[in-house]
């Protein structure tokens, strides 16, 4: 199931729904089928597996050719995107150099040597204030950021409250996955030393466009993750190439901390983004960014600011 975060055309309020199984150009108002929260993390924390499936034989089931016209639709063309979790309630969980050809491109533009080992996952945060939908623009903060660049990541949903997990339990946890694109100002984390304030500014952390459940992937995910600026392919690689698995992640983080439903864990970019290129190929004013990953779709942001 892909579910969505949206407002109608006509008025602010956010709500909830879930792409039609049989027209994925409309939307299913969650409403209908009993679940009237407008948070998506609200709703994740609250549904269990059994119910998750009796919401899929529900949504199958109505929307059968017979039932098709009892049931409430909206067209995606009729709507607002919003971010699939437009208010984490914690900062985003990240992982830092979690490709072995990203590893080399970040050490190349640091200028520092990189052995070919990463024994163990390196874990920052991102704070998010409030996440920016598919089609939403990305701040360029000119006179502050001089190197803006854009990170296509595959992006974990904890689906119930993870504590003392081990890696064979780690995917009864896993609600399911969306695309964040881990926008990072490198002068910013150049200047201190550490990756937090520079992945932080209001409106870098474009997500969506939907959550889609982890029974519409193996496990863990092997999918394509991609990257454009303005219709250059950038970034072209596949999440089975991660350095630390999901389960792994999962199990050690939730060894000492309890991972909360709803909780965000992105699990790192491929190579290719603009500090990687020689020289650097840094997003500036007028840019569009697309991040595409298989099985979720595509998000695009335009840049905008004073060039």
């Amino acid at each position: 199931m892909r579910f969505y975060s949206y407002k109608k055309t006509t008025n602010s309020e956010v709500m909830l729904g879930v792409e039609s199984p049989m027209d994925n150009s409309k939307l299913l108002p969650l409403a209908q089928f009993g679940y009237t929260t407008n948070q998506m993390a609200e709703f994740i924390g609250n549904i269990t597996d059994q119910e998750l499936t009796g919401l899929s034989t529900a949504i199958s089931d109505s929307s059968s050719e017979s039932n098709e016209s009892v049931i409430e639709s909206v067209d995606k063309s009729a709507t607002v995107a919003c971010a699939p979790i437009i208010y984490p309630a914690q900062d985003i969980i990240c992982l830092g150099i979690n490709y072995v050809e990203h590893a080399k491109e970040s050490a190349r533009f640091k200028k520092e040597a990189f052995g070919g080992a990463r024994p163990f996952p390196v874990y920052f945060s991102k704070r998010v204030n409030e996440a920016v939908a598919d089609g939403g623009e990305i701040p360029a903060y000119v006179g502050l950021v001089d190197s803006l660049d854009y990170e296509c990541e595959l992006a974990i949903i904890i689906g119930k409250d993870a504590k003392n997990v081990s890696e064979a339990e780690a995917f009864d946890y896993v609600f399911g996955y969306t695309i964040v694109n881990d926008v990072s100002a490198r002068n910013i984390q150049t200047r201190h030393s550490q990756w937090y304030f520079g992945k932080s500014l209001d409106g870098f952390t474009p997500m969506g466009p939907c959550i889609v459940t982890k029974d519409e992937f193996d496990m863990p995910p092997k999918v394509a993750v991609r990257s454009y600026v303005n219709g250059e392919l950038r970034q072209n690689s596949n999440s089975e190439l991660l350095i630390t698995g999901i389960a792994h992640i999962i199990a050690e983080l939730s060894s000492g901390m309890t991972l909360k439903a709803g909780t965000i864990i992105s699990t790192g970019t491929p190579s290719g983004v603009g500090m990687g290129f020689e020289p650097p190929r840094f997003l500036k004013p007028g840019d569009v960014v697309a991040c595409e990953i298989d099985g979720i779709g595509k998000i695009k942001n335009e840049v905008v600011g004073e060039s």
